[in-house]
């Protein structure tokens, strides 16, 4: 079973949706299957033909399942999903099925449509709900503000542009490297606060990083400080300082 969905142990599970013509081309079909389970991307009434129509607007089962391709048949067996097919081809739905004979005067083949979990419009949402949980730093949700005049306002600007670090922006850079989100990059005086891979990558975004330059933030390039660096914020250095990194060939050349 996936957890905080309501599939079957057993049987046939239907994704479709009504704005797609193979998911309209194929109710036929899905009504005479007896105790499929159809999940629904944007119509709750549709395939009206059918009697277990279930409500998948929000999309969590089609992430649970990572469902690209709609319509897209599976088959549960013991909790477990044991096949499935995309689009509509009547030998794989005939095998996966049991049932012969399927589809009469449709024709053999026709290619599904794109799942709405790949929708453009929603790409940013999709990558929030299915990997935010990685993310550890704290959100801050602006009302009516604008985006440039709070970073300003907060300090994270000195009134040049900022690229506001979103979820999805930070998850982005992210992908830029091989690291873990929470693998510790430097200890940062004068508070001696840990500088994560994360922490790291949403100053990259705030930055108008390009996400090929997140390797050389990551822990083989830890950053370096002047050994004064060792003193803690009761017992501050003689001269201002930052801590800097460095970076070399390639990927400096890329970051400019």
């Amino acid at each position: 079973m996936v957890p905080g969905t309501d599939l079957p142990r057993d049987g046939l599970v239907a994704v479709v949706k009504q704005d797609c013509p193979t998911c309209r081309l194929v109710e036929p079909v899905l009504a005479r299957l007896d105790g499929v389970r159809v999940y629904s991307q944007d119509d709750p009434a549709f395939p009206a033909s059918v009697t277990d129509v279930r409500d998948d607007t929000a999309l969590d089962v089609s992430l649970a399942l990572d469902v690209r391709t709609v319509p897209t048949l599976l088959r549960f067996a013991d909790g477990g999903e044991v096949g499935r097919t995309e689009g509509w081809l009547r030998g794989a739905w005939e095998e996966l099925t049991g049932v012969t004979g399927l589809g009469e005067g449709l024709p053999d083949h026709r290619p599904g449509c794109g799942s709405r979990t790949a929708d453009p419009e929603l790409a940013d949402e999709m990558l929030v709900r299915t990997r935010g949980a990685a993310l550890r730093s704290r959100r801050l949700e602006l009302a009516l503000e604008d985006e440039i005049e709070a970073a300003y306002e907060r300090g994270w600007s000195d009134g040049l542009p900022v690229v506001p670090p979103t979820p999805a922006r930070v998850l982005r850079m992210l992908d830029g490297t091989s690291h873990a989100p929470d693998e510790v990059v430097a200890v940062v005086p004068p508070n001696l606060a840990e500088a994560t891979v994360e922490k790291v990558a949403v100053n990259a975004v705030l930055a108008g990083c390009a996400r090929s330059t997140c390797p050389s933030c990551s822990p083989r390039s830890r950053p370096r400080a002047p050994r004064s660096s060792t003193r803690t914020a009761c017992s501050p250095p003689p001269t201002p300082w930052a801590p800097r990194s460095s970076s070399t060939g390639r990927s400096r050349g890329r970051s400019g």
